[in-house]
């Protein structure tokens, strides 16, 4: 067993968590037969996270590696990634790449068709599995939440994005437009908010905010009027810039004004987000689930309250929840189902970007 193998199984093996999807007593023969191993992939902008669920529906082997996302790294670095987390999965818990027969690579940065199939056609020459699908990883955190039924997903880690369903398997979009376009509610939209507010500070046009210590702190700024040197140093990227949205998020907790309407800014547009969603979706009178993912959401009630008063005023009775599954294990679930569920019997989907 190699080394990052060894690394693998002993960061996942403690935590294990197995998913068993129901099963039909007469299929008894073939599941204990079969060797079957579906592949689900949740790959980003900092790692790739791989699952490979048997035909029983059980998650039996994990792998992870660096960054997926090829509009960061490349269609054929990311595509090398994803292989590397798959043969560190295969080493690990003793399966066979030969006995994967079905993917659905959940991937960021995927949105446009002409990349998704030129990620698929690289995976292919790489692991001739019978059959591929390429989705964002927006819609493998939206089927963790919903197991295909209607609802939604809002995501707001470094970027920010909604994602939902309709009944009819229609499929509509709101955000993940980037840092430059987007990210409102997300770690880098709410990171610039902060240095905005921080900067008028400064100049003595705003409010005065614990965050300018926090941020002097935070990017190693000797006083704040250094910050300026030190944010648009190219040691600065827009995940260290994200990353200041924790800290935003802990002075909101303890009590900053300037801090706190900067959350709950931030919950604001991702109810707007969502409800883009659901009105292009038509569920204003559904009652349905909104899943929430992504370290932003760590705030609670100074995010999340806002986000649902927005939410409420268009469609009442959506509820948040939790994801019924993680985004890697989600996608192996869709895999195996498009391998074993008759095409007859899926919803033809249809995205609608708003």
């Amino acid at each position: 067993m190699s080394s990052d193998a060894k690394i693998v199984k002993e960061k996942f093996i403690s935590a294990k968590k197995f998913y068993l999807m129901p099963t039909n007593p007469k299929n008894t023969l073939k599941l204990l037969t079969s060797h079957n191993l579906y592949l689900g992939v949740d790959g980003g902008g900092t790692k790739t996270h791989i699952s490979l669920m048997n035909q029983a529906g059980r998650i039996v082997g994990e792998g992870v590696a660096g960054a997926s996302n090829p509009l960061r790294v490349g269609v054929e670095n990311a595509v090398g990634n994803i292989v590397k987390a798959i043969n560190n999965a295969c080493d690990a818990y003793e399966l066979s790449r030969g006995d994967i027969v079905s993917a659905t690579l959940g991937l960021a940065g995927v949105r446009r068709a002409d990349i998704k199939k030129i990620v698929a056609e690289s995976f292919r020459k790489r692991l001739p599995i019978k059959k591929i699908q390429v989705v964002t990883d927006a819609e493998i955190a939206l089927f963790g939440t919903t197991l295909g039924k209607a609802g939604l997903v809002i995501i707001a880690g470094t970027g920010s994005v909604c994602i939902g369903i309709d009944e009819n398997g229609k499929l509509a979009l709101a955000g993940g437009w980037g840092p430059l376009a987007g990210d409102e509610g997300g770690g880098a939209g709410i990171a610039k908010r902060a240095l905005q507010a921080i900067a008028k500070a400064s100049d003595g046009r705003g409010k005065p905010t614990a965050l300018s210590q926090v941020a002097s702190k935070y990017f190693r700024a000797a006083k704040t009027e250094d910050l300026i040197v030190v944010i648009y140093s190219p040691q600065t990227d827009n995940a260290k810039l994200a990353g200041f949205a924790r800290e935003v998020s802990e002075t909101a907790l303890n009590g900053d004004e300037v801090a706190i309407e900067i959350m709950q800014e931030a919950g604001n547009e991702l109810g707007l987000a969502a409800v883009a969603v659901i009105e292009r979706l038509k569920l204003q009178n559904r009652k349905f689930p909104i899943g929430h993912v992504g370290s932003v959401f760590n705030t609670g009630e100074l995010l999340t309250k806002p986000l649902l008063e927005t939410i409420h005023k268009s469609a009442p009775k959506a509820y948040l929840t939790e994801p019924k599954l993680i985004p890697a294990y989600a996608a192996a679930k869709m895999a195996f189902e498009i391998y074993n569920i008759p095409v007859k019997e899926k919803n033809g989907r249809k995205t609608a970007h708003t």
